[in-house]
């Protein structure tokens, strides 16, 4: 009894590159399990991989912005401890003009106002006024406002002409200004 396929196997294995067949159906055996292998189990496994990598830098970022936020914090709390309170603007005021007699600076009339600013509980303090002096007094003089612990901001100095210029002393128009906390905020910050 012949069979067609058996003969055609039987043809083939008679061949001269018949004893290759084996090791040929082995390494296609082999690829299959490989590529199922790669599919299956590795392919998943890369997935997991990408996905707790990007789980990962996510985390990282995170913290990063929490440490961030949390510098940001203290950062602003150190300014906020920093500012006078406002039932000390007037003593500031005053402060500010005994610096001028120290500085042998001339400091006539000091005005002051307070203005509303978009943060609560904070107040922008303004002080305005001319001062005169000799170039180094007047030097001196805005050094040490600026150097102060209280943090003041000269935010516009202007020179007046005098008619005479052999005068030494010069005038400017001032405007010296700095925040102002209120007292709620004391006791919420820590």
């Amino acid at each position: 009894m012949n069979i067609p396929g058996v003969e055609r196997l039987q043809d083939s294995l008679r061949q001269p590159y018949a004893p290759l067949l084996p090791w040929l159906g082995f390494l296609v055996g082999l690829f299959v399990v490989w590529y199922g292998i790669q599919t299956f189990v590795l392919g998943a496994a890369q997935e997991e991989r990408q996905r707790a990598e990007a789980e990962w830098i996510k985390a990282r970022q995170q913290l990063a912005r929490h440490k961030e936020a949390r510098q940001a914090k203290e950062d602003l709390q150190r300014v906020w401890k920093a500012l006078p309170l406002l039932r000390d603007f007037a003593p500031l005021a005053l402060g500010v003009t005994e610096e001028a007699k120290r500085d042998q600076v001339t400091l006539p009339a000091l005005s002051y106002r307070t203005e509303k600013t978009a943060v609560p509980d904070a107040t922008k303090a303004v002080l305005q006024g001319t001062v005169t002096g000799r170039y180094e007094d007047l030097r001196r003089f805005l050094y040490n406002l600026e150097s102060a612990d209280e943090l003041l901001f000269i935010e516009d100095l202007n020179l007046i002409r005098s008619g005479n210029v052999q005068d030494q002393n010069l005038t400017f128009n001032i405007r010296i200004s700095t925040f102002l906390r209120g007292q709620q905020l004391e006791t919420t910050t820590p």
